[in-house]
């Protein structure tokens, strides 16, 4: 039989148990626990999950967890492979719950994402919600940072849980602008929740909602259609190659939460995609000025869609290596809007052997109270599946 349960808040102690352990044949915990008993096995996860599931049928063993077993907990994944009839769960307090009864916070109104010991945040529940609650490691408030870098200071509040449950607790706003938060030991347990202090912008926009130079940015509704063919999924990696306005990847982002690398080489397009993700509130992207060509090899990890809208002849000349850069059932958009050009990236991918379906897209809208036509230049399109 195995009976998991949390140590809920405070220090790696038994102090918090709500049952009596005495009558247990072994007693499992992480080897940060104090406690020390001849039947007591101080494990990692890897062998914790293998001593269980070797000896669960034979022996009465106790699973203790910190914090809540329903909260992020290594216990959970050991319950779901073993029988329900021979497994208990006992709850306890959890890092969010203590933390949100401090602040008086409805649950209702968090979400919650965990960067201890990931790279990358799960952009469906970041900054969505009035809060964000981060499980974090010693490395998180540098990947917030990062992630946040294009939003003003105004537009979220940041407060820390310090050693929640210890004599020596800390609740308190923080800035993660600067290095203020150094003070504070990292590698300590700690947990952050991050207040949303902005309007989010609607996810449909139209064109005047970008800053761009002299028009250049990819229209509405060509816009609508390439998002469209490149089949998004949330947290997806994005390029956006030849990047103008930086329209196409900052809709990606507020429609589809996914991660957007921007490419783009004049400074001045520079200056308004910056904007532009300010403006839209854009969180974890990654712009890289310069040509797109020499900087491919600078970006990890490998994407899993690549938009191609610009970026000329050395671009279309390393169609190939995006091709080979792109993830197992990724896909590749090509807008081409000469002729010149289309027939430049066809000669490049045939000789590749690369295999791409063609499209062409020709469109007048009519503006104004008298109806102007007003045609739009053709489009191909050429799109590339891995």
């Amino acid at each position: 039989m195995l009976t998991i349960i949390g140590n809920g808040m405070g220090d790696y102690n038994f102090d918090n148990l709500t049952i009596e352990i005495d009558n247990f044949d072994k007693i499992i915990c992480d080897k940060n626990f104090k406690e020390d008993a001849p039947n007591i096995l101080k494990l990692s996860f890897n062998g914790a999950k293998e001593y269980i599931l070797e000896n669960y049928n034979q022996e009465n063993i106790l699973y203790v967890v910190t914090g809540s077993p329903l909260f992020y907990s290594a216990g959970i994944l050991i319950a779901n492979k073993l029988p329900k009839d021979s497994i208990m769960i006992i709850n306890n307090t959890s890092s969010k719950s203590y933390l949100l009864e401090k602040l008086f916070i409805s649950e209702s109104d968090v979400d919650t994402i965990s960067l201890h010991g990931r790279d990358r945040i799960n952009l469906t529940k970041f900054l969505t919600n009035k809060y964000t609650f981060v499980l974090c490691d010693r490395f998180t408030i540098d990947r917030i940072k990062e992630a946040t870098k294009y939003l003003n200071s105004q537009d979220i509040e940041v407060t820390i849980g310090y050693k929640l449950g210890y004599i020596d607790e800390i609740i308190e706003q923080i800035n993660i602008s600067d290095y203020s938060y150094r003070n504070f030991d990292l590698t300590q347990p700690f947990v952050l929740l991050i207040k949303k202090l902005f309007v989010s912008k609607p996810i449909i926009s139209i064109d005047s909602d970008f800053q761009t130079e002299r028009g250049m940015i990819t229209k509405e509704y060509k816009r609508n259609l390439s998002l469209q063919n490149l089949d998004l999924e949330p947290n997806m990696i994005l390029w956006d190659i030849g990047a103008g306005s930086g329209s196409c990847g900052i809709e990606a982002y507020k429609r589809y939460s996914l991660k957007t690398v921007f490419f783009e080489k004049q400074s001045l397009r520079n200056k308004y995609i910056k904007s532009n993700l300010t403006t839209h509130y854009v969180c974890d992207t990654q712009l890289l000025e310069g040509n797109a060509e020499e900087l491919f090899e600078l970006v990890e990890p490998n994407p899993d869609r690549i938009f191609v809208g610009g970026g000329g002849v050395k671009v279309i000349a390393r169609l190939p290596y995006l091709y080979e850069r792109l993830n197992p059932n990724g896909i590749i958009l090509i807008n081409a809007i000469t002729l010149k050009n289309l027939t430049q990236m066809i000669m490049v991918l045939n000789r590749a052997k690369i295999e791409y379906k063609v499209i062409s897209l020709s469109l007048t809208t009519y503006k104004g109270k008298l109806d102007l036509i007003e045609p739009e230049r053709q489009l191909f399109q050429i799109k590339v599946s891995k």
